[in-house]
């Protein structure tokens, strides 16, 4: 069971990155300092692929396991109203399964300075410059984070356990479904394909806040529209609204937090910075421990103690690791989700009201910088931060 994002970074952080290092070392486009990164990126790209069978065949064998099986064709109902339902592109993806036998498809790095929730960027071909850097093993990024943390940066290493190649790899087979998320809850299952469906459906290379907020929005509205026509929507449905519920709690908390530790960056004291920036992490965890307090004692977690203990378990090293590195990213999955959601509610007028939003996204993302922000800040039913003077001048430059 998924209880919030953060170990998802949906998610829960496609790195979108591999598909253009993969493209980059196909074509020998990388830079010499780099051959090592896409080499990897290529590699492990192409053995997902290479692992991956079409659907129908896993589920022709019957030595499949009945839980399995219902999971995976609970995909391809899901698979198939992505596209017909919420407009999203019919492909290749998501109709092959691969068993990976590892705890995530890949492994983001993201860095930040000491005084700054400004992620440090990396760019790329197609992708653009993104504040994280994936890796399809555990120490080839733990190695990339320990240059980086010498630099006096704070670092994060976090598993990812879905990404999005943005299309670029349908004729190869396309994105499959993973170990690394297939047995998880229908809400959660149907929400990570929607999600990172959209990123093939709008992509904005360069803008992280952006890419991230629209395809959480299209993810939420989805799995709503799912649950609503799902015929175990009786059992689903629950689960589903009191993870969301557990979710809006824990971005609320993150989100304080991240405004407080704005505030005292951008006015730091003399001498006192970082006891400062202790006492508001102090507060957070502590915060944090009386939320899942709380949880814990629900009647959906209080009836499986032992589950709920397992699944919370990423969330609490999140917490516990929780730096500049880590609440910067976490921010573009929450930034402009209102935005979004209110312009697809704008579209409930229409005969179709996806295809509408869609393509409403689409105008947005050709707008220049500048207006594209002005037409997001006006789309949020509260103004924030981010919407005025200097804050919205470090957005600028960390979509860059």
């Amino acid at each position: 069971m998924s209880v919030v994002s953060p170990w998802r970074q949906r998610g829960q952080q496609a790195c979108k990155c591999l598909a253009a290092g993969l493209l980059a070392a196909l074509v020998g486009g990388c830079a010499l300092p780099d051959v090592g990164y896409y080499w990897q990126g290529a590699r492990g790209q192409l053995q997902m692929l290479h692992a991956a069978r079409p659907v129908a065949e896993w589920l022709e064998d019957p030595g499949l396991s009945p839980a399995l099986r219902a999971q995976l064709q609970l995909a391809q109902r899901a698979r198939d109203f992505a596209s017909q339902a919420l407009a999203l592109p019919d492909n290749a993806s998501y109709r092959r399964y691969a068993v990976l036998d590892r705890p995530a498809a890949v492994w983001n790095v993201t860095a930040a300075p000491p005084d700054s929730l400004q992620l440090h960027q990396w760019c790329f071909p197609v992708a653009g410059c993104v504040g994280y850097r994936g890796y399809f093993a555990l120490a080839d990024a733990q190695a990339q984070a320990r240059p980086l943390a010498q630099q006096g940066l704070e670092v994060h290493v976090y598993p990812v356990p879905a990404y999005s190649t943005l299309g670029w790899f349908n004729w190869l087979g396309g994105d499959p479904l993973l170990d690394t998320f297939v047995r998880w809850p229908e809400g959660e299952l149907v929400g990570l394909l929607f999600h990172e469906l959209s990123h093939q459906r709008v992509y904005l290379a360069g803008d992280m806040n952006f890419n991230e907020s629209y395809a959480t929005a299209v993810e939420r509205l989805g799995t709503q529209a799912w649950l609503r026509q799902s015929t175990s929507a009786d059992a689903a449905s629950p689960a589903w609204q009191a993870a969301q519920q557990r979710r809006a709690q824990f971005r609320a908390l993150t989100q304080q937090t991240r405004e407080a530790l704005e505030t005292l960056y951008a006015a730091p004291p003399a001498d006192a910075l970082a006891p400062a920036k202790a006492r508001i992490l102090q507060e957070f965890r502590a915060r944090y421990q009386a939320l899942r307090a709380q949880w814990l004692a629900s009647p959906e977690l209080a009836a499986r103690p032992q589950m709920a203990e397992q699944s919370l378990q990423r969330l609490d090293r999140w917490v516990a690791e929780a730096n500049n590195a880590a609440f910067g990213a976490l921010a573009a999955y929450d930034l402009w989700v209102p935005a979004f959601t209110a312009l697809f509610a704008q579209q409930a007028g229409q005969a179709a009201p996806w295809p509408a939003f869609h393509a409403a996204v689409e105008r947005l993302a050709r707008q220049p910088e500048a207006e594209r922000r002005r037409t997001l800040c006006a789309l949020m039913p509260e103004r924030p931060a981010a919407c005025d003077g200097a804050a919205a001048a470090t957005l600028s430059s960390a979509t860059r």
